[in-house]
């Protein structure tokens, strides 16, 4: 039996959807219009229209968005901007290129992700923003953070790269999708992303117009009109070809989240009784759309269960071995507000497992029980 496993498959998706893929692409190419042609703006209106927000512009990369929206709020060098300790890079290392201070304050231990108890003992007379990150494809508690932030005079950005889709429900039952709560969302379209292109690309979006404009500005060289540039601003854009299989790829963002979702299901029902180990916390305000399926792996087991695991040719990934704080790059930058031991704790428990829209039963069932094999007797 092939069970031939990948932490996400992304030739089996392509082959799923290569009659619509190839036929965007090929179409492109008879085009020949490979920067900012129509599926570029096209790409640009359907995703706004599914995310519920009022102006998106595609950039270059998830890393770009975060700089982009960074630059479009007129932030000053020393100004203090809250980031989670438990995260990629990313996040905090913008906050670094503007000259602002990254703030690395801890995380829930359910959920990974900052809370407004949290953020509130951060802030400072300094503080302008806040950058939660909806990690692993859950969303942040929002409601609290943007009632803190508006008491404070604070800028929001929604980092919701791992968590395109995922719907957030506040108390007076209304719901929005991640990444469009906040004053910006921004995403990545990395490959293995949940909405993922064949290359890089990302996005910005907002729900207010003056600060979407300033980013389409910022985005393109600070133009306003072509050869007028009013403010300084990047090259970043969305390739044409990109755009074109991202809005094959759209179209199927709901039943990845669905495929995605069978497949963390099953997770739960056959590992949440092992002792040892930790299913992932859903909590009751936002869906998960599973960017990642992240396990906690208590007792020091989580690097031998791995090992096991890569022995029965089952690939799982640390995300993230060692917390920002840690990392040299920020040794001398920033700073920290309380001993982060969520953070430092989770970077020695947490494991992800394989998940994408492709697996079969047989996989699956060959995971559980492999992880199973690993703990009897334990």
């Amino acid at each position: 039996m092939d069970y031939s496993i990948q932490m996400v498959d992304l030739k089996q998706q392509y082959l799923r959807l290569k009659e619509d893929i190839d036929h965007a692409i090929f179409e492109t190419i008879q085009k020949s219009q490979f920067i900012k042609g129509h599926n570029f703006n096209a790409f640009q209106n359907e995703l706004a229209e599914y995310l519920s927000v009022a102006k998106l512009i595609a950039c270059g990369n998830g890393t770009d968005a975060l700089q982009i929206a960074m630059m479009a709020l007129d932030l000053k060098p020393g100004d203090e901007v809250i980031v989670p300790a438990f995260t990629y890079v990313a996040t905090a290392e913008v906050i670094g290129l503007l000259g602002l201070t990254p703030v690395m304050v801890d995380v829930d231990q359910k959920t990974f992700n900052i809370t407004a108890d949290i953020i509130e003992e951060a802030i400072t007379e300094k503080t302008k923003l806040i950058v939660p990150v909806h990690l692993f494809g859950q969303c942040t508690d929002m409601e609290p953070i943007m009632k803190l932030a508006g008491k404070n005079n604070l800028k929001v950005i929604e980092d919701t790269a791992q968590a395109i889709g995922a719907e957030y429900r506040f108390s007076d039952g209304e719901s929005r999708k991640a990444g469009c709560i906040g004053d910006i969302g921004t995403t990545s379209f990395f490959p293995s992303k949940n909405l993922g292109c064949y290359g890089d690309g990302g996005a910005v979006f907002s729900n207010n117009l003056e600060l979407a404009e300033k980013m389409r500005m910022v985005a393109n060289h600070g133009q306003s009109v072509q050869y007028v540039h009013d403010i300084i601003g990047i090259n970043s854009r969305l390739d044409e070809i990109q755009a074109a299989i991202l809005r094959v790829k759209l179209q199927q963002l709901d039943d990845f989240a669905l495929r995605r979702n069978l497949v963390a299901n099953h997770y739960d029902k056959e590992l949440s009784q092992i002792e040892y180990l930790e299913i992932p916390y859903r909590q009751a305000n936002s869906t998960h759309v599973f960017h990642q399926y992240t396990i906690k792996v208590k007792n020091n087991l989580r690097n031998d269960l791995k090992d096991y695991l890569k022995s029965k040719e089952i690939p799982a990934m640390i995300y993230y071995p060692k917390p920002l704080h840690k990392q040299k790059a920020f040794e001398n930058l920033g700073k920290i507000v309380g001993n982060l031991e969520v953070s430092s704790q989770l970077c020695s428990e947490v494991l992800s497992l394989p998940i994408h829209t492709e697996m079969n039963l047989e996989q699956l069932n060959y995971i559980t029980d492999s992880i199973k094999s690993f703990f009897n007797g334990k």
